[in-house]
C-alpha cells in the first residue's frame, strides 16, 4: 500500500511538472505571438470576412514579416511587415532563393523556371534589410513570400512603388504598416488551372499603406494588374482598401474602431502623402 502510494505521489508530480510546463509553454507561445503581431501589423492580423477555402490560410512567422499563407492557392493571401524611414542603408549580398519546408505543396527555387513570370517578393527584399537586419533579408527568400509576377510588373510599376515606399512615404512618418497580396478572379474555377507548377498565377496585386496616427491614421492603397506596362503613374492604381477587402474576401485592420475603419478603409484621401512628387517617377530599370 505504501509502495502503491508513493508511486501515485511520484506519478502526480510528475503530471504537474507537465502541466506547469504547458502553461509556461503556453504562455511563452503567447508573449512571442504578441511581440510578433506589435512589430509586423497594426490592428490585429488580417483575417476572412466569410470562412471559406480560398480565404483559409495559416500564419507563419519570419524574422521581419508576418505571412497568411494558403494551401489552396499554394500562395500567400497577405504578407504584413513595419518599415521606417533609415539613412543611407547598405544591405547585405543578394541571399539565394530558397523552399519553405512549412507549404504543403513544395515550391522549389527553380519552379518559375521558364513560365514566363518573376518571382515576385511581396515582403520586400531591400526594405526588409534595411529595417530589420541580415536574417530578415534571408527570409525574404523564402517561396512562401513570392508570388509569379509578369516582368512589367515586379521590376518597373511593382518596383517603383516599392521605392516610393522607403524613399519618399516613410521619410515623412515615423512608421509604416504594409499589408500586401495577390488578387485573384472572383470564381475559383475560372482561374484553377492557371499555375506556375503547383502555384496559381494571380490577376493583380495589392499593397496598402497605412501611417498608424493614434485616431487619425492615414492610408494609401493600390491595386495593379498583371498586365501593365510599367511606366504608368502610380496613382493611376489608386483604390480604397474596402475594394481590396470586396476583392479578397479578406478583412484587414479587425481591431480597429468602426467609426475610425469607416474613414480610413471606405475613403480615398491623399493628404500629407505628396503621392504627386513621386507618381510618375521612373524605376531602377527603366
Amino acid at each position: 500500500m505504501g509502495t502503491s502510494l508513493s508511486s501515485l505521489r511520484r506519478q502526480g508530480r510528475r503530471l504537474g511538472i507537465a502541466v506547469l510546463f504547458v502553461v509556461a509553454g503556453g504562455g511563452l507561445w503567447e508573449f512571442q505571438e504578441r511581440q510578433h503581431q506589435d512589430a509586423y501589423t497594426w490592428m490585429g492580423v488580417p483575417t476572412w470576412e466569410t470562412f471559406s477555402p480560398t480565404t483559409m490560410h495559416r500564419v507563419l512567422r519570419n524574422d521581419g514579416y508576418l505571412v497568411g499563407w494558403s494551401d489552396i492557392r499554394v500562395n500567400p493571401l497577405w504578407v504584413s511587415y513595419q518599415v521606417e524611414a533609415v539613412g543611407d542603408s547598405q544591405i547585405g549580398s543578394r541571399p539565394n532563393f530558397q523552399a519553405d519546408w512549412r507549404t504543403l505543396w513544395p515550391v522549389s527555387a527553380d519552379s518559375y523556371s521558364g513560365s514566363g513570370y518573376d518571382r515576385g517578393h511581396l515582403a520586400p527584399n531591400y526594405a526588409i534589410a534595411a529595417v530589420h537586419g541580415r536574417s530578415a533579408q534571408v527570409d525574404t527568400f523564402l517561396m512562401s513570400n513570392m508570388s509569379p509576377q509578369r516582368p512589367e510588373l515586379n521590376r518597373q510599376l511593382w518596383q517603383r512603388l516599392e521605392a516610393a515606399v522607403m524613399d519618399h512615404f516613410a521619410p515623412r512618418f515615423e512608421r509604416l504598416q504594409i499589408i500586401t497580396g495577390p488578387i485573384y478572379p472572383e470564381r475559383f474555377m475560372d482561374n484553377v488551372f492557371n499555375r506556375v507548377g503547383f502555384v496559381e498565377v494571380p490577376e493583380a496585386f495589392y499593397k496598402i499603406i497605412v501611417a498608424p496616427h493614434n485616431d487619425a491614421p492615414l492610408a494609401l492603397a493600390f491595386i495593379m494588374p498583371q498586365d501593365v506596362n510599367g511606366n504608368e503613374p502610380l496613382d493611376d492604381y489608386l483604390v480604397t482598401i474596402n475594394e481590396i477587402e470586396a476583392r479578397t474576401g479578406l478583412n484587414f485592420f479587425p481591431d480597429l474602431a468602426v467609426d475610425i475603419a469607416s474613414v480610413l478603409e471606405g475613403e480615398l484621401r491623399l493628404q500629407g502623402w505628396a503621392l504627386d512628387e513621386v507618381a510618375k517617377k521612373p524605376g531602377r530599370y527603366q
